[in-house]
């Protein structure tokens, strides 16, 4: 009985650790353009339920670009689709340190890639992969959910 109550003790501490964690991924993001180095888009990310989102806020285009674009090449519900409030980040699961098992699309060529998300210092590693293949980028936080 004294393990029980001592173990359920710790298992309710343990859930607001958990729940502060998650809330340090939360907050505008800044995405920087892999070969220009300049601003290439604002995203929101936050917690609907318990899912992780990330929603296109801002597009930053570059000259000649359409200033609103449409995810032309994205498949089903998504495409002709505004990038502006699109969702890129879904099924996305914390385990304490790294988001994982989820998926980010690309509104560029419409692509689907299994992601991984975490935090380095106050940069976001954000990495799509397919297989042994490859891309992260840092995105910048600009600001937190409480700001």
């Amino acid at each position: 009985m004294k393990t029980n109550t001592i173990l359920l003790i710790l298992l309710f501490c343990s859930i607001p650790v958990l729940a502060e964690s998650t809330e340090n991924y939360l907050g505008v993001w800044q995405t920087i353009d892999d070969k220009t180095k300049r601003p290439r888009s604002l995203i929101t990310l936050s917690m609907v339920s318990s899912e992780l989102t990330a929603h296109i806020t801002k597009i930053y285009p570059k000259e000649g670009d359409i200033k609103d674009p449409i995810c032309q090449k994205c498949k089903g519900d998504l495409k002709n689709r505004s990038v502006i409030g699109l969702n890129i980040l879904t099924g996305m699961n914390f385990d304490g340190e790294v988001w994982t098992d989820g998926e980010i699309l690309d509104p560029d060529n419409g692509k689907h890639y299994d992601a991984k998300i975490w935090l380095e210092g106050e940069r976001l590693m954000v990495r799509g992969y397919i297989g042994f293949f490859f891309r992260t980028q840092e995105w910048v936080r600009l600001e937190t959910k409480n700001d």
